[in-house]
Parts: structure tokens; sequence; C-alpha cells
């Protein structure tokens, strides 16, 4: 996985904006100004057009600085997201170095300049401890660090990275439980709804069941109210009857006396 140029790991990303030290003095260059005297030296007896002379001086100092820096690529590369971006993906290890063209002739040319522009170089260099120590903080480790400087003379430090093995370890293992814990809360959320459908079931049984005898003690009610009226009409017509009776014994009884 890799973090792009400038982003939101940490990448060291410093615009430098020199002030020119007018006090800057040539002692740091002595020995390019040594291996371009010598250059010079064997030239000395050719007949060179105006720009050779210009085109040697940078081909030597290219060469100087490639000797004591490294890896030096020259190229120009715009300071643009884009740009950076592309230019981090295509490099790798700590020490890349890109100059524009027209900055190294002008580094060719002017030892004041050529100072300008190394402290610069020297200051990248001087940062690498720094960036590595924010980079493993984060649990990233770096892919590719450089530093450009620009058509403009402007310059900035890129960094490309990748997460460090035992964090992308910690990563996956903190996606694993949290998966998990879906998954469980997910089962638990299905087993409340079971047990939540099981007693609406319960209780869906419980209210016809007493529907059912409700409805049963309503039938039993009518049947005996129904009951007792013919009870009654029954009672009273045998009461009725005996009373007729009794009536006319009473009477048999009084004419025959």
């Amino acid at each position: 996985m890799g973090l792009g140029v400038e982003n939101s790991v940490n990448a060291y990303n410093q615009n430098y904006r020199y002030q020119q030290n007018k006090t800057t003095g040539q002692a740091n260059h002595l020995d390019f100004n040594k291996i371009l005297s010598a250059k010079e030296g064997d030239n000395t007896e050719k007949v060179q057009k105006p720009n050779e002379n210009s085109v040697s001086k940078v081909d030597t100092y290219t060469e100087y600085l490639k000797a004591k820096y490294g890896n030096i690529m020259i190229q120009n590369v715009g300071s643009d997201q884009k740009s950076m971006d592309s230019l981090g993906t295509g490099t790798y290890g700590m020490n890349n170095i890109v100059i524009a063209p027209n900055v190294l002739e002008t580094m060719a040319n002017d030892p004041q300049k050529a100072a300008y522009y190394e402290k610069m170089i020297q200051d990248f260099f001087a940062s690498q401890s720094t960036v590595k120590a924010q980079m493993a903080v984060g649990g990233f480790e770096i892919q590719s660090y450089g530093m450009v400087i620009h058509p403009d003379g402007t310059a900035h430090y890129y960094v490309c990275g990748d997460v460090s093995p035992e964090k992308k370890a910690k990563i996956e293992a903190q996606m694993k439980a949290e998966d998990e814990e879906k998954a469980k809360r997910r089962r638990q959320y299905l087993e409340r709804s079971e047990e939540a459908a099981e007693k609406r079931r319960q209780i869906e049984e419980i209210n016809m069941q007493k529907s059912k005898k409700d409805a049963a003690f309503d039938d039993n009610i009518s049947a005996v109210n129904v009951l007792s009226e013919v009870d009654r009409a029954v009672a009273i017509a045998a009461y009725e009857n005996i009373a007729n009776t009794f009536n006319e014994n009473i009477i048999k009884s009084t004419i025959d006396n």
C-alpha cells in the first residue's frame, strides 16, 4: 500500500526558499574547483566554441556531485502534486536528488550558487534520521525518499512509504477482531429476534386459548339461562295443577257434607 508523496502519514515535506548568503566562500568547493581546473588544463590547447566550455563545466560538475552525493538525476520536475507523486513512485531508496538542468548549469558556473544549492542537499541528508523516526512512529517504512530542486530554484522533499509488517499485522488483527465482534452482535441480534418471535407466538397462542374458553363459557351461560326458563314454566304449571286439584278436593268435600 503506497503512501504517495507528501500525504497524511506525516510524509516529510519542506519547501526551501533560501536567502543568499553573500559571505559564503568557496572553501566547500575546492575539490570541485581542482577537478574543474584539471579538466580545463587538459583542454588548453583545444579551440573551443563559447558553449563548449559551459557544457564541459556542467559535465564535470555533475560527475563531482555524483561522486559526493550519490544518485543525482538531472531533469525538470514540477512542484505540483501529480509531478511529485510520479517521481516518488518511480524512485527507490533514501538518497534521491533531482536537479533541474538550468539550476545545474547555474551551479556549475557560479560557485556561490553552487554553495547555496549544495547547502540544501546537505540539509536533505541531515533530515533523513528525523524522517525515518517520524515514519517509524506512525508504523511506516520508507520506500523512497528524495529531494527535488525545481527550475524556479525552490526545493521540496518527498517520501513514499508503506505500512511496516508489524503495523500491518496489528491492523489485520484489529480488523479480524472487529469482524468477529460484528458477527457476534449479528448472532445475538438474530437470537434475540427469534426469542422475541417465540414469545409473541406463545402470547398469541395463550390469547387464542383464552378467547376459545371465553366463547365456550358464554355458550354455557346461554344454555343455562334457557334451561332455567323452561324449568320455571314446568314448575309453575305443576304448582298450578296441584293447586287446582287441592281446590277441587275441598269443594267436593264441602258438598258431600
